[in-house]
């Protein structure tokens, strides 16, 4: 992490590419946004191409039609990459099919499993989110912050960390916080539209599916199936695992809940939530994935029965 190098190069260069990675949450859009208003307040042309469409739930950001969706056929013009939030080049999807290793990549994340796959890296394992990450490059390019940026960066932290309830949310989490909440928006207008904005449809189906949980390991252990036919049943307007994450986070002694999401009958994704001590990152390491400590995700190209198997084995040698 070189501060000078990482200013030089955004400082000697004219046009930007942003991308994050597929499936973005609230934290890799914002940081886009964010970064792109920064780079915009320095007189760059900025384009962010992401490898799906925008997820409706997040409809209410502002600037939101700045992000465009990789087509078979795009191409862009640009100086320079910069990957957001994003722990390995390949979680961009198709987008990486614009990049030109060539050219200069810059890397602004805060994974603990992020491989440094570009020429700058910008990574803070310590930090709650990228947008707490970029905070500290808006501050250090001297770059005044307004309005719309801080509504992006806050949004960021506020879902990375839980709404600040994480242990990922440290004291300069909350410092920043309070610098931002300076800023004109509504906090509380921003928590309604994340977590108090789903259909009661939604709320039905995800009871019902929580029902269908699996509680393991002398109760230590939650897990939970996904199957395609059940995710076609929710709207576009929730975090179908974002969801039932919050409902299962709520019972007592579980230390770790592991969500196992049908893609194709032989592909299964796999996201990991833990309590207090075991290390989920280093579990999704072993499954092609990785992400926080607490949260993180992987990949099997096994059906959900095989892949059940082995990531099981996996927490139980972490318990």
């Amino acid at each position: 992490m070189n501060p000078s190098k990482l200013l030089e190069e955004i400082k000697k260069h004219k046009t930007f590419l942003l991308t994050t990675h597929q499936n973005p949450d609230p934290d890799a859009l914002c940081s886009e946004l964010a970064c792109a208003i920064f780079l915009k307040k320095l007189g760059k042309e900025v384009y962010i191409i992401n490898a799906e469409e925008f997820p409706v739930r997040f409809s209410f950001l502002p600037n939101k039609a700045w992000i465009k969706t990789f087509k078979k056929g795009t191409r862009i013009k640009y100086d320079v990459a910069v990957v957001l939030d994003c722990g390995d080049l390949d979680r961009i999807g198709r987008v990486k099919e614009l990049i030109d290793p060539a050219k200069p990549l810059i890397n602004i994340d805060h994974h603990i499993t992020n491989t440094h796959f570009g020429q700058v890296n910008w990574v803070k394992p310590e930090a709650s989110s990228t947008t707490e990450v970029l905070f500290d490059i808006i501050k250090l390019a001297k770059v005044p912050l307004n309005d719309d940026m801080a509504y992006h960066l806050y949004t960021g932290m506020m879902t990375d960390t839980g709404s600040f309830c994480f242990e990922n949310a440290t004291a300069t989490t909350f410092q920043v916080a309070a610098e931002l909440r300076k800023f004109r928006f509504s906090a509380n207008q921003i928590y309604k539209n994340v977590y108090e904005s789903m259909p009661v449809k939604d709320l039905k189906m995800a009871a019902q599916i929580v029902g269908n949980m699996d509680l393991l390991f002398s109760g230590q252990v939650i897990a939970l199936e996904l199957r395609k036919k059940d995710l076609a049943k929710f709207s576009k307007n929730i975090d179908v695992r974002d969801t039932l994450f919050k409902f299962l986070r709520m019972i007592k002694g579980v230390e770790v809940i592991v969500i196992f999401t049908e893609l194709k009958k032989d592909q299964t994704r796999i996201n990991f939530r833990s309590s207090s001590y075991v290390d989920v990152a280093s579990i999704a390491a072993v499954f092609n994935g990785g992400g926080h400590i607490r949260a993180s995700g992987g990949m099997m190209d096994l059906s959900i029965p095989q892949t059940r198997m082995k990531v099981l084995k996996q927490i139980r040698k972490a318990l």
